[in-house]
């Protein structure tokens, strides 16, 4: 918690927009596990190469966490509500108990959360070779504490043997990573 008492004491006073980079679960809550992969692992994969993408491009961002450790939803919120201007997006993998769902979607609340999350969404969809289960709204807890727009991502279904295998890659951890810093860009930009 000290550094993200340290974040927000400096936060307000930065003027530039920050993507706030929320890789989902870590720590005591692991997330889906199939197939030897957790899903904790997975989005912090995910998210620290969507972080390369948008530094490369001079975006500024912040991550919720850079290694396997606990962030309560309520502190994920309040370092992006800690920016003047921010955007945070949540990188999940999905899991369905009857191993049947696969594709990718996109959840959102509130006006500029749904046009981030589509922004991401349509980049995801022209990338991927999932079904495309759409933008949704939705009440997640990271979604709805969260002041400024917001989006979490489903990358795929760990429960699904085929994404499976891909989000195991290296090479689509890399398409989804920059499918979703494209539609982070084009979306504040």
């Amino acid at each position: 918690m000290v550094i993200l008492s340290a974040l927000l004491l400096g936060a307000h006073s930065q003027a530039t927009q920050v993507v706030v980079l929320d890789p989902g679960h870590g720590g005591v809550d692991g997330g889906a596990c199939w197939g030897g992969l957790r899903e904790k692992n997975l989005t912090l994969m995910i998210a620290q190469r969507v972080e390369s993408v948008l530094r490369s491009r001079g975006i500024r961002t912040v991550m919720t966490r850079r290694s396997d450790r606990f962030v309560p939803l309520y502190a994920r919120a309040a370092l992006a509500n800690g920016f003047r201007s921010a955007v945070l997006i949540s990188i999940h993998c999905n899991a369905d108990p009857q191993h049947e769902a696969r594709g990718i979607e996109t959840f959102y609340t509130g006006s500029s959360g749904y046009r981030l999350a589509r922004s991401i969404h349509t980049r995801l969809d022209h990338r991927t070779s999932t079904p495309n289960r759409g933008v949704k709204r939705k009440g997640f807890s990271v979604l709805l504490n969260t002041r400024g727009a917001a989006a979490l991502v489903e990358c795929g279904f760990m429960t699904s043997r085929s994404e499976r295998m891909l989000l195991a890659t290296a090479a689509y951890q890399q398409r989804i990573a920059r499918a979703i810093a494209d539609g982070i860009t084009a979306s504040i930009r």
